[in-house]
């Protein structure tokens, strides 16, 4: 399969992609390239207010936080809550899971002027709820599961540890920002 037709089967949450880029190795550069144009294009409507470097640094945290989340799924899938047939390896979840972010390249529209931010409060939802359902179907593919609900449970361990991931990162964020402004005067 190529880059375009996973990033189209992950988006029509196609088990039988998820199973082929678990099986490629070679996918592992479309997999960092899935959630760095993902992160990128959730961000492109604030390139003007945020600028290059703070969308740099977004893609750089969004890749940490796929990597972070592979890891729990993977512990999680393989340790915790393994099926008979659950043999995943670390780089097959990453992959796997790594297109689950595909929803994220609908940001783009947010560029539109005067609609962005509009189209990004009502895209947001939509796009989170659309990659938990891909994670979903990622995670039952990768760790081989007979049942969905194993694989909801797993995302949402994952989702735990990334959401608790995003607000270390904002706190710190804030806390520089905070001490910065006081002694930049």
């Amino acid at each position: 399969m190529t880059f375009g037709e996973r990033v189209v089967g992950a988006l029509k949450l196609d088990a039988n992609t998820f199973e082929d880029i678990e099986r490629d190795p070679t996918a592992m550069g479309q997999a960092v390239g899935i959630i760095a144009l993902a992160a990128l294009a959730s961000n492109l409507g604030q390139i003007w207010r945020l600028g290059f470097g703070v969308m740099l640094i977004g893609v750089c945290s969004s890749l940490v936080g796929y990597v972070l989340w592979s890891v729990v799924v993977w512990l999680a899938g393989t340790k915790l809550m393994p099926d008979p047939a659950t043999k995943a390896d670390f780089p097959e979840t990453f992959r796997t899971i790594a297109f689950a972010a595909a929803p994220g390249l609908i940001g783009v529209v947010t560029i539109i002027p005067f609609l962005g931010w509009l189209l990004m409060l009502i895209l947001t939802p939509v796009i989170l709820i659309w990659s938990m359902a891909a994670m979903v179907v990622a995670v039952r593919s990768v760790l081989d599961y007979s049942e969905t609900f194993k694989a909801v449970i797993v995302v949402l361990i994952g989702f735990v540890v990334y959401v608790v991931f995003w607000m270390t990162m904002a706190f710190l964020s804030f806390g520089a920002a905070v001490v910065g402004g006081m002694f930049g005067r």
